[in-house]
């Protein structure tokens, strides 16, 4: 240093470097080897009774399912997937995956019947994906910097009115109404009235890069804060923000809840899926194995869900 006054870039100069560091980011996941890398360690567990468990495979190009029954994984027959990402299911059983890689969003029905393209146009790297209690699919179109909304009764795609979105990630309907968004870059999560009538931002702490988001029934939601390896808890109505006592994450990404108290992590850079109970303690890591960057996770609905007992009816 010479003394001399230091002149601050302006805000757009500071804005357009984010984006660009988040951009690298994200090509950096796009260019990770799609072998197979860091298998589950012996000793960890299956899932607990209950729903399978469906994790977005980004780095082996697929989805994968865990059985309740302590079964094997299987691979989910979707044809021609690159670096899948986000998930959802609609109320009828059916299966959407950001198929990142290509730039669209494919559909599996549950009667085993052939995949179908999600008729959104213009989209650019899609991850994060949502449905609210009307049917409407919501898709994070990231590389576009907006949410587009696909009608469930058919009709042409909207954009969901937004402000400042940049690179946004996950989605998740917030149980009062309304649609929660990590907006990646900007640190932060909003709030969105997908109606028009408003953007608000959730109160947080710290965040940095955030990523999936799940809310639980009480409302409490649960945010991976991936640039600091750890997942938040933003407890309802405003209240504090909390650390979840998961140890050893590494770019936790995708979040589910299977409605039992416990809560799935999807620890990216570890290429494994871990499970802590919503009320602390019990970590495990699921019996996963040949993981390559798991990115998105997601519990079928209880429509779609076997009844106990009769999963080999019908075979």
């Amino acid at each position: 240093m010479t003394g001399e006054a230091r002149t601050e870039a302006p805000p757009a100069a500071r804005r357009w470097t984010r984006r660009l560091a988040a951009a690298v980011a994200l090509l950096l996941l796009c260019a990770l080897p799609t072998g197979a890398a860091g298998a589950t360690p012996p000793g960890d567990v299956r899932s607990p009774a209950g729903p399978p468990l469906y994790v977005s495979d980004y780095g082996n190009n697929r989805v994968v399912a865990l059985p309740a029954d302590g079964g094997d994984q299987s691979t989910v027959p979707f044809d021609g997937l690159v670096r899948p990402t986000g998930m959802a299911w609609d109320a009828a059983g059916r299966l959407y995956v950001s198929d990142t890689g290509n730039n669209r969003v494919l559909v599996l029905p549950p009667d085993g019947g052939e995949q179908t393209v999600v008729p959104a146009v213009g989209l650019s790297r899609p991850l994060g994906l949502a449905f609210d209690p009307a049917g409407n699919l919501y898709i994070a179109d990231s590389f576009n910097d907006r949410i587009v909304k696909v009608p469930a009764g058919g009709g042409g795609q909207t954009t969901v009115p937004t402000t400042g979105l940049l690179h946004p990630w996950g989605l998740a309907w917030a149980p009062g109404g309304g649609l929660y968004v990590s907006d990646f870059v900007n640190d932060r999560v909003v709030r969105v009235a997908v109606d028009g009538g408003g953007q608000s931002t959730v109160p947080t702490t710290g965040l940095s890069q955030p990523t999936g988001l799940v809310p639980n029934a009480a409302g409490d939601l649960y945010v991976s804060d991936s640039g600091n390896n750890r997942v938040v808890k933003l407890a309802a109505g405003g209240g504090a923000q909390s650390t979840v006592p998961v140890t050893g994450l590494s770019s936790p990404l995708g979040l589910a809840l299977d409605g039992s108290g416990s809560l799935y992590v999807a620890d990216g850079f570890n290429n494994r899926v871990v499970r802590v109970r919503e009320t602390g303690g019990g970590q495990v890591t699921l019996a996963f194995t040949g993981l390559n960057t798991p990115t998105g996770l997601a519990f079928p609905p209880a429509s779609a869900r076997p009844v106990p007992g009769r999963e080999g009816e019908g075979r």
